[in-house]
């Protein structure tokens, strides 16, 4: 039987008698959209469309919630040196450092070439296991270029 604790909170957020994963990264995907999506795109135009993605991407900020799934995780270290593959000065290594830095950080279809291109290239840089997490991540940043309401969320959990 579900508590109702684990059915409001996410896995990460604490609440009595849980504790959050640490020492972890953790790739969040929108899960859920507050539009009957389907419907929604055989009767409107794609300008119609854009201003519903537009809308469901600052919905935060007018109370509309996004249920985001777990789609990645890694362990905290092993981000840091999977990151660290990629060319120091490039611009997917200062985004995907962000987490190191900031906590969390979002990805969106703006990142996704560049960002999918810098996995590909530092391939051979990698262990197996990082070119999993490469793969994977590759995998939902395909998904975002289907789907422009998708995104990544990116939180780091330290100890």
């Amino acid at each position: 039987m579900t508590s109702v604790n684990d059915q409001r909170y996410a896995r990460h957020q604490p609440y009595t008698g849980h504790q959050p994963d640490k020492n972890k990264v953790i790739f969040y995907s929108l899960s859920s959209k507050f539009v009957d999506e389907k419907s929604a795109q055989k009767r409107s135009s794609q300008k119609v469309q854009e201003v519903v993605y537009y809308s469901l991407a600052i919905g935060h900020h007018l109370g509309v919630i996004d249920c985001l799934t777990s789609r990645l995780e890694c362990p905290l270290e092993g981000y840091l040196h999977w990151v660290d593959c990629l060319p120091e000065n490039s611009e997917a290594h200062r985004k995907l450092a962000g987490v190191r830095r900031f906590g969390e950080i979002n990805i969106d279809s703006s990142h996704t070439h560049l960002l999918a291109l810098a996995l590909r290239d530092a391939r051979p840089k990698m262990s197996a296991e990082q070119q999993g997490w490469s793969d994977r991540l590759i995998a939902l940043l395909t998904q975002i270029e289907h789907d422009p309401a998708m995104y990544l969320m990116v939180r780091r959990y330290d100890a």
